[in-house]
């Protein structure tokens, strides 16, 4: 039997009540309160179970798109699996992700990227779409199969050599030629290796004070600035991974208006952390890009609020406690966020006054599944709360707050670093084409033969 959600007085972006009916895989019906049209049968005369959602004072959006995510399998499945980073992504309020290239086999032949594919498939809790990696290996000497990987069934569109920078510009320049035969686009992990050999955390004043190596702003910024360049004379898209720095954000600023194709995104975590956490020594709070100062938080909460700034992505990177919790100069670099994005949008921005729901809707679905061509074909994602459209839907409580509880997550890593900070928002239900993969703020069993109900693994379970 099938199932109809009926979402009673829900707020969709924010604006007037509403009633909202998701049937058949797709908005059914958008209503006045006590208006919408509700049926018991379907098209043949089957018998469809209907559930009614009291949504009131909750808001809608839709369905979440995460242009940055690491899975970790295939390689490291000890830290995250497909099925556990993407029950991650649902209970976040995500119904798809971009899963990135530095697995084990790399992301860089049609091979790994269709098996990473079919993994999210078989899982079934949001739709997964692999990054190809740009050169082989993430070695940084020769393209790979960008080709193959467009033409495989995962039908890659973004490439990327994330955790390493595509540092030599003439590889650049040919890996931004290649992808514009079939409208892909380059994301850069901007960070010249010269100037960050060995650095630890952000270099300035708590770096000196401290004592850890420091990882200059410049490092990131010329990497942007000569890329926006190399994008403009091949007249190609780039797209700046986890912006951090206010130098980067005046160097997109500049780009955009001499009209070069470049998007940017930042990280949830740049948005509220600085690097003043690093003085705990706790490597929780050890990332790359790292930790920047507060001028360069408020900068790139500006950039967010005016467009500068295109999309949030998580950079979710799971870890084992074995590769986090020692000292900070054998951490490894990274943090989760997929469970905690929204809420951090929220308080930073939302709660602030600088953004509406609407511009949250643009900022973590509309805008992330343009940018990662996934807003048009079969299953198209970041598509408008309209009638007609998939039912790819996520219902919020904005007035609700929660204490983080890293155990309590989906994901099978606890390297968060708001673990028993209070964050204002939760999701209530996120629902994939109309069926619910998450229903009272709790995962919901996956589809029969799936994985995705499987217990998770790792360090912290």
């Amino acid at each position: 039997m099938t199932t109809t959600y009926v979402l009673r007085g829900v707020r969709p972006l924010g604006g007037d009540p509403a009633d909202v009916v998701l049937a058949g895989g797709v908005i059914a019906d958008v209503a006045a309160p006590g208006a919408a049209s509700v049926t018991d049968r379907d098209a043949a005369g089957a018998p469809v179970d209907v559930v009614e959602i009291d949504a009131t004072d909750h808001v809608l959006l839709p369905g979440l798109v995460d242009l940055h995510t690491h899975l970790r399998e295939p390689g490291r499945e000890d830290a995250e699996t497909v099925a556990s980073g993407t029950r991650a992504a649902a209970a976040g309020g995500f119904t798809a992700v971009h899963a990135m290239a530095n697995t084990s086999p790399v992301a860089d032949t049609a091979g790994v990227v269709e098996q990473v594919w079919r993994l999210g498939q078989e899982a079934g809790w949001v739709d997964v779409h692999p990054i190809g990696a740009v050169t082989v290996g993430l070695g940084g000497e020769r393209l790979a199969e960008l080709g193959a990987m467009a033409d495989s069934a995962a039908r890659v569109r973004v490439f990327s050599d994330d955790g390493k920078c595509v540092h030599d510009p003439i590889l650049m320049r040919r890996a931004l030629e290649y992808v514009k035969a079939f409208d892909g686009v380059v994301a850069q992990h901007a960070q010249e290796p010269r100037l960050t050999e060995g650095a630890q955390m952000n270099e300035g004043v708590v770096s000196a004070e401290i004592g850890l190596a420091g990882w200059p702003a410049v490092a990131e910024e010329a990497i942007i600035a000569r890329d926006v360049l190399l994008a403009e004379h091949v007249g190609s898209r780039l797209h700046v991974c986890h912006l951090s720095t206010a130098g980067s954000v005046e160097i997109v600023r500049w780009a955009k208006g001499r009209g070069i194709d470049v998007t940017a995104e930042v990280t949830p975590h740049h948005l509220i952390l600085t690097d003043d956490l690093a003085r705990t020594y706790d490597p929780t709070y050890k990332v790359n890009p790292p930790l920047r100062t507060a001028a360069d938080v408020e900068a790139v909460r500006a950039g967010l609020a005016d467009g500068t700034i295109d999309i949030v992505a998580t950079d979710h990177a799971p870890h084992t406690r074995e590769d986090k919790d020692c000292e900070w100069g054998a951490a490894a670099f990274g943090m989760t966020g997929l469970e905690t994005a929204l809420a951090v949008v929220q308080d930073t921005m939302v709660d602030t006054g600088r953004m509406t729901w609407s511009d949250v809707a643009r900022v973590l679905s509309s805008a992330p599944a343009r940018i990662g061509r996934i807003d048009t074909g079969a299953a198209p994602q970041g598509r408008p709360l309209e009638v007609g459209e998939p039912a790819n839907v996520v219902l919020v409580d904005p007035s609700a707050t929660r204490t983080v509880d890293a155990r309590a997550q989906a994901t099978a890593s606890g390297n968060t670093p708001f673990a028993g900070r209070e964050l204002p928002g939760r999701v209530v239900a996120t629902f994939l084409r109309g069926r619910a993969t998450v229903l009272d703020g709790a995962p919901v069993a996956a589809p029969a033969g799936s994985s995705a109900g499987a217990p998770t693994r790792g360090g912290h379970r």
